[in-house]
């Protein structure tokens, strides 16, 4: 105490010792409390960067007492991420959000790759429907038909059950077979011929109408029967064509599985080098269905894998050799463009061939299927149609609007899954089958 008296008389200050004595002990008792109190509540960390300010501090005897606000903010702040880290655990919640989108778009962009796995493994179980007989596939043909015959007849019976056959009868007949996809030109002339053929004033009996109707789509769909090209050539070669998703790979290996049956050797080439799921299906049947099998890389040049496919089957000494094409292609040149290409180096490369230009279509499109083979046709020079999906579709008038608008010769169609139920068209049995009533298709 002596010392701090003499101190302050040596500055010649005029401040009562009496009270600048309790006043410096109260000072140096606060900050000793205060050091005391940081080391107890402020982290290692917070208190090592913060004591050179605590040490400058007290020469100023009188500021420290405004700096506590600031440190004891401080360690609140630090204390602060704390919120954060609750924060984070909600977040994976998007991602599993995002991550389950993904598997949805797999599940619809990618049918195929499910397909790859799944289809041939089903199907390829059906390979005993091969035995079956005729009569069981047309049982098989007239319950894939039977929605179609439905919506035919049964309307139609409606129609005329009362007996009375006027304008507005013959219009509704008209709207019925174009509900079914038979399209309004070809409903039109099927109109003409059963109204000339029942004559003026006639009676609505619903047998002679349903009679005559069958006999007329009989006599159109005569008129493209045509029988698949024979495996004189050899290799002979199957060009097909179809747009992504009307079953043109599933059809290729079942193709290839009826040939491979009758002893033929088959190769089957995946020039659809722009989808590899397509690629991989096809790999998948011609595994299974022991047929050989050529790819090319993702991406490359579909000419160059066919002219591959056709150098490779005449050197393998191939029976038949089934090259798939693109739907669409991703290129700045057209689908047509490339196709046209394609059969280009293909005939050039083997005299004759291709020996089939078949083009796959889904009947459940409907008048697209028209218009599909339309355009294929007048680019490629399609040779036959393949008509799948018939099975559970009320569009299966569609076969007959492409036989009687394009006249293309309709070679393969499809009824269900197994491998069996592909089948050369025969016109007098899809007639038959069309018209005939459920219970008689299943005996």
């Amino acid at each position: 105490m002596k010392e701090i008296t003499e101190l302050l008389s040596a500055l010649e200050t005029h401040i009562d010792p009496e009270i600048a004595i309790p006043i410096v002990v109260a000072v140096i008792v606060f900050a000793a409390v205060y050091f005391l109190f940081r080391k107890k509540e402020v982290p290692p960390e917070t208190v090592a960067k913060e004591q050179p300010e605590a040490v400058s501090a007290e020469p100023e005897g009188v500021e420290p007492p405004p700096e506590p606000s600031a440190p004891e903010v401080a360690p609140v702040q630090v204390a602060e991420p704390a919120p954060e880290p609750i924060e984070v655990p909600e977040e994976p919640a998007l991602p599993e959000e995002t991550e389950a989108e993904p598997e949805e778009l797999r599940t619809e962009e990618e049918p195929e790759e499910e397909k790859v796995a799944q289809e041939p493994e089903e199907e390829i179980t059906a390979e005993e429907e091969e035995d079956d007989t005729e009569g069981d596939f047309f049982s098989r043909l007239s319950l894939g038909l039977s929605k179609t015959r439905r919506g035919i007849l049964q309307n139609l019976e409606y129609v005329f059950s009362s007996g009375r056959i006027d304008d507005a009868a013959w219009d509704e007949f008209e709207e019925i077979l174009i509900m079914s996809d038979m399209g309004v030109a070809t409903t039109a002339k099927l109109r003409e011929k059963v109204s000339s053929a029942v004559g003026a004033g006639g009676s609505g009996d619903m047998e002679k109408i349903k009679t005559l109707l069958e006999k007329e789509i009989l006599d159109i769909l005569r008129e493209v029967e045509s029988p698949v090209t024979d495996l004189s050539a050899k290799p002979t070669v199957f060009m097909v064509a179809g747009v992504n998703g009307v079953g043109k790979t599933t059809s290729i290996g079942k193709i290839a599985n009826r040939f491979t049956r009758e002893g033929k050797k088959v190769m089957v080439a995946a020039a659809d080098t722009f989808r590899a799921a397509a690629v991989e299906q096809l790999g998948v049947w011609a595994e299974r269905v022991g047929s050989d099998f050529l790819r090319g890389q993702t991406g490359a040049d579909p000419s160059a894998v066919a002219y591959d496919a056709v150098k490779a089957s005449v050197s393998r000494d191939i029976d038949l050799l089934v090259i798939d094409t693109a739907g669409r292609v991703h290129t700045k040149t057209g689908l047509m463009d490339e196709l046209k290409k394609l059969r280009k180096v293909v005939a050039r490369e083997l005299e004759g061939a291709p020996h089939e230009t078949l083009l796959v279509v889904d009947a459940t499109t409907g008048q697209n299927a028209v218009e599909q083979a339309r355009v294929f046709g007048e680019a490629i020079g399609v040779t036959g149609i393949v008509l799948t999906k018939l099975d559970g579709t009320a569009k299966g008038g569609i076969i007959v609007a492409i036989a009687e608008q394009l006249g293309l010769p309709v070679k393969y169609i499809g009824v269900g899954e197994g491998l069996g139920d592909l089948r050369e068209f025969d016109a007098e049995q899809f007639t038959k089958a069309l018209f005939t009533s459920d219970k008689e298709a299943l005996h």
